[in-house]
């Protein structure tokens, strides 16, 4: 059964189901001398990659203003250019960047740092409002969050943003923006068929606020590209060791994790699926709020992600299955020795 549309929580805004995650599009950007970025990219194939993607009814593009330290906002700005009616703009801010050196400097939790951020995203995107405007920071402290949304009330109240969320990973913070967040809307967290995420969804459900994906391909070894023997260079953030990532290690697939692919492979393709749409699918039936925002930089990675949306959810049988295989792979998790970070990661000093 096709699904094309989710509205974004309270907001009323009407998305389409999949995203576009655009990560990757704002090619190289560091943190001394930790990468951020995927590596190099070619920014007309990213260009076509998302009208590609509008032409196949994704409607949500998801970025933030550090990516690529500002080129991933006015990538996507270029690419949307005559056409920015269709789309749904959603980007983040709290991280502090030097867009002449393309280095990641800190963060900056002020009012007057929003203020300052949101007109620099609009400039680089070539808009005049934001449609969903994310706080970047995850760990931010609640009451300093409460006022930055109360600031992001009055952004609305201007016409420069349509609603706001926040990025974050800790389920405190996100039934803090749906207890006090008047026009918060959305959730951008942590979910695929590898990590479940059960207490979010239950906060999105009770606050009536939509669940943006993050990982859902995790950051692709759901795409079955990467096997044991894989190395990713240097200059890709999967190259290196960062103490928030989880998927790799020191550039190779972590085996814990290939381990839990190799369990539910046959069946997120039992019906005919590649693997990465029946993980799409997946986070389908697994939440009517789930909105997988896949990262993508090329035309063929878009196309093969939008047929997912026809496909629709998985089947019953064939999650029922998908969730027998990982039972036990699940307990295993708890632990420490075989997923080190479980149930999540420690919240980085700075994290994309």
């Amino acid at each position: 059964m096709a699904v094309t549309t989710r509205t974004l929580g309270r907001s009323g805004i009407e998305v389409s189901a999949l995203g576009m995650g655009c990560w990757a599009i704002g090619g190289p950007w560091a943190e001394g001398v930790q990468p951020l970025g995927w590596g190099a990219v070619d920014d007309a194939e990213s260009v076509r990659a998302v009208r590609r993607a509008l032409d196949l009814g994704v409607t949500l593009f998801d970025t933030a203003d550090t990516y690529g330290a500002g080129h991933g906002e006015q990538v996507l700005g270029r690419a949307l250019a005559g056409r920015r009616d269709e789309a749904v703009i959603a980007t983040k801010w709290g991280y502090t960047f030097d867009p002449s050196t393309r280095q990641a400097t800190g963060r900056d939790a002020s009012p007057a740092y929003l203020r300052r951020a949101v007109a620099d995203s609009l400039r680089r995107l070539g808009t005049d409002r934001i449609d969903l405007y994310q706080l970047h920071l995850g760990d931010l402290a609640v009451p300093r969050a409460q006022e930055l949304f109360a600031a992001c009330d009055d952004l609305v109240a201007e016409g420069l943003i349509r609603a706001y969320g926040w990025s974050t990973d800790r389920v405190d913070r996100a039934d803090a923006l749906g207890q006090g967040a008047r026009l918060g809307t959305a959730v951008q967290h942590d979910l695929s068929v590898l990590r479940d995420t059960p207490d979010m969804l239950a906060v999105c459900d009770k606050y009536d606020l939509a669940s943006i994906n993050r990982g859902p391909l995790g950051m692709g070894l759901l795409t079955g590209k990467y096997a044991a023997g894989s190395t990713l260079p240097r200059d890709d953030v999967r190259g290196a060791t960062a103490t928030w990532l989880e998927w790799f290690r020191s550039g190779r697939p972590a085996p814990e994790w290939l381990r839990r692919v190799g369990a539910v492979r046959s069946a997120l393709t039992a019906d005919g699926r590649t693997l990465a749409q029946g993980a799409l699918g997946w986070l389908w039936a697994r939440s009517g709020r789930a909105v997988p925002i896949p990262g993508c930089r090329t035309v063929a990675q878009v196309e093969e992600n939008a047929a997912a949306l026809a496909l629709g959810p998985l089947a019953p049988d064939h999650f029922a299955e998908v969730e027998r295989r990982l039972a036990a792979l699940r307990s295993a998790a708890l632990r420490s020795a075989d997923r080190p970070y479980w149930p999540m990661p420690p919240t980085p000093p700075t994290r994309p």
